[in-house]
């Protein structure tokens, strides 16, 4: 029969545990943000396909990804604006402007993508995607994909 000796260790109870990391805390629409951004750049790759190969399929593809991409921004903006009365945060009003002038022009790029023939994705469709593409890319990329920031003493 084997007898293990059990080795005291150096224990101290009032040396509580150290987190080792930090975490940060993610709003619900910071987790959404990037959906519409998905959804209206593949429109755009899309767009860019039609553009080329004149193929009709992808100009539906195109109208279906806009249609998800606002449907995702709808979400956003209701995420957004619990967050905004739940917690304390306060909203940052030139990427929300910015966000917002991107879904607006995605609402008019779904109507011209919904009229008929070529001149329905080049060259206006085309053009707004790419606009709209930009725009998100230099608004939600610039603050960790977040429409608000938080107050002063606010905590995570």
């Amino acid at each position: 029969m084997n007898h293990t000796a059990a080795v005291e260790t150096g224990f101290r109870p009032e040396a509580g545990p150290k987190p080792m990391a930090i975490t940060h805390t993610r709003t619900i629409h910071q987790m959404l943000v990037p959906f519409p951004v998905a959804y209206f750049t593949a429109a755009l790759v899309t767009d860019l396909a039609y553009w080329r190969t004149d193929e009709v399929m992808w100009e539906r593809f195109s109208v279906w990804l806009i249609a998800a991409g606002l449907v995702m921004a709808a979400l956003v903006a209701l995420a957004a604006i619990v967050d905004l009365v739940f917690a304390r945060q306060k909203p940052a009003w030139i990427r929300a402007f910015g966000y917002v002038t991107a879904v607006l022009l995605s609402l008019v790029n779904v109507l011209v993508h919904s009229r008929d023939g070529y001149t329905a994705v080049v060259p206006t469709g085309l053009t707004l995607s790419a606009i709209v593409v930009a725009i998100l890319f230099l608004v939600a990329t610039s603050a960790t994909w977040t429409l608000i920031s938080r107050r002063r003493g606010a905590r995570a």
